[in-house]
């Protein structure tokens, strides 16, 4: 006869272990953070009362809320009422913090007040991946995502958001005030006066709705982004990679190790685009990584020439596609791609064969620009394929071979972009995964970046698990 598998009956005597070390194992990653934060200064990191007071209530150590963190974003549980409620009810975390049980008040002012130390944590951790040599040869791949903010699209204004709403009520006042017109060619009713008065009542709160409008326009144009968010002040307008959609939230921007994909380095941001992020990152991760050159491969979001002449001044070797903004390719002409420059002679060979001769310098925007044209294209066989004008010509900067060597490096290597894709995306995915639909919890950048920073300590912690496996992981961490 089949059974199935049945439980002790609850009021039967049971005989539980005397210590909590005995229901954690010598495996669990819980060990890794006891050991981890036992080994810092906390005091050198910034975390006060190290050190207890004489007089007053005594308060938590910094090591036991810090450890309650970062068990937390591991186990993807970062509300500070949750883990009020795990400290008390888990014996893994009664283990890690010797069974206190900190209210969520004071789990909530901990991640608050010490942001700026706790995102010194997360960096200590990345140096001690870099002593046990965890990352590649000075190779990273740097890329940025959009999160969302605890801020709803309806309480984010922008120059063309606020136009369209302000349209929407009038549209709404409109219709109303046709509707009145309406019922008042009809018979006197109860119904006529009842429908009346509830349109009178939508008419009087769309008129409020534009008044408010219109005072947080003043705000608004008052920004110097030109754009206001209601519920996190900090949180920006954002367009995403699907067409015509988008969120309001913070750009966030990694620096991803080839080898591990350990993230080195990361930054976040409430502006909208990529194209001024990329030298800064990639300086951010040398000084991390103490290395005196780099190689870093990114996406055609980044190309600016500004920024990537900023990192071959540093040492730093980017290699990242161009975007083809300009529509002649659409309409079947040559572009510049198509024309050969020959530094020897200084001049631009045109697919015909012809050369575009240096003509004159000039400044446009801080940049030195060198002009190349040629005046036989009025005779060209093939003058449709190139241009509507009288010749076709050609602007280069005084920095371009910079931009022609990061274009040969990616003709050489074509691999790279699929290396990045597969090296920055997966940890960017996996930590949008443990943060949910809701992505931030906290408020401002300042504090953004605190949460920012304990999801990367926790990305970083697994994956090292994952590498080096738990007990090889917490003996070095105590050799070093």
């Amino acid at each position: 006869m089949k059974r199935f598998v049945e439980g002790i009956d609850r009021r039967q005597s049971t005989m539980f272990p005397e210590q909590l070390e005995d229901w954690v194992r010598d495996d669990n990653p819980v060990r890794v953070v006891d050991v981890f934060v036992d080994a810092l200064d906390l005091g050198g990191l910034g975390f006060v009362r190290v050190a207890p007071r004489a007089t007053g209530r005594p308060g938590y150590h910094p090591s036991a809320l810090l450890k309650l963190y970062i068990y937390g974003y591991l186990n993807r549980v970062q509300s500070s009422r949750r883990l009020e409620r795990e400290a008390g009810r888990n014996v893994e975390v009664m283990w890690l913090t010797g069974r206190l049980v900190p209210d969520h008040k004071t789990i909530a002012d901990f991640r608050k007040d010490y942001g700026k130390a706790i995102r010194k944590v997360c960096a200590q951790f990345v140096a001690l991946c870099r002593q046990l040599e965890l990352f590649a040869d000075a190779s990273v791949a740097i890329d940025g995502s959009k999160f969302k903010a605890v801020n709803a699209r309806d309480r984010n204004f922008t120059r063309a958001k606020m136009k369209r709403r302000k349209e929407q009520v009038e549209e709404s006042v409109e219709r109303y005030l046709h509707q009145m017109d309406s019922a008042d060619r009809q018979e006197p009713s109860l119904a006529r006066t009842t429908k009346t008065a509830r349109l009178k009542e939508k008419i009087v709160i769309l008129k409020e709705e534009m008044r408010r409008l219109e005072k947080l326009e003043v705000e608004m144009l008052a920004a110097p982004d030109k754009q206001l968010s209601l519920t996190d002040p900090d949180a920006r307008s954002m367009a995403t990679s699907g067409r015509g959609s988008g969120m309001v939230g913070y750009n966030v921007q990694t620096a991803v190790d080839i080898k591990h994909h350990l993230i080195v380095a990361h930054e976040v941001t409430n502006m909208g685009t990529d194209h001024a992020q990329l030298s800064a990152m990639a300086e951010q991760t040398k000084a991390v990584l103490e290395t005196d050159a780099l190689e870093v491969v990114a996406d055609r979001g980044y190309y600016d020439g500004d920024e990537i002449l900023a990192c071959d001044d540093a040492g730093i070797t980017v290699t990242l596609p161009k975007p083809l903004t300009s529509g002649v390719k659409a309409k079947g002409r040559f572009g510049k791609q198509d024309f050969v420059y020959l530094a020897a002679d200084d001049v631009y060979r045109c697919p015909a064969g012809e050369h575009l001769v240096y003509h004159f310098t000039n400044v446009e925007k801080g940049r030195t620009l060198h002009r190349y044209w040629t005046n036989v294209c009025q005779d060209c066989a093939i003058k449709d394929q190139c241009t509507t004008g009288k010749e076709h010509r050609i602007t280069r900067w005084e920095h371009e071979e910079v931009l022609e060597a990061v274009q040969q490096r990616l003709d050489e290597h074509p691999e790279k972009m699929r290396q990045r894709r597969e090296t920055v995306e997966h940890p960017f995915g996996t930590i949008k995964s443990w943060m949910g639909y809701t992505h931030f919890q906290m408020k401002t950048l300042k504090r953004v970046r605190t949460e920012m920073a304990l999801h990367v300590l926790a990305y970083n912690l697994k994956r090292v698990i994952n590498i080096m496996g738990i007990d090889p992981l917490i003996a070095a961490m105590k050799a070093a």
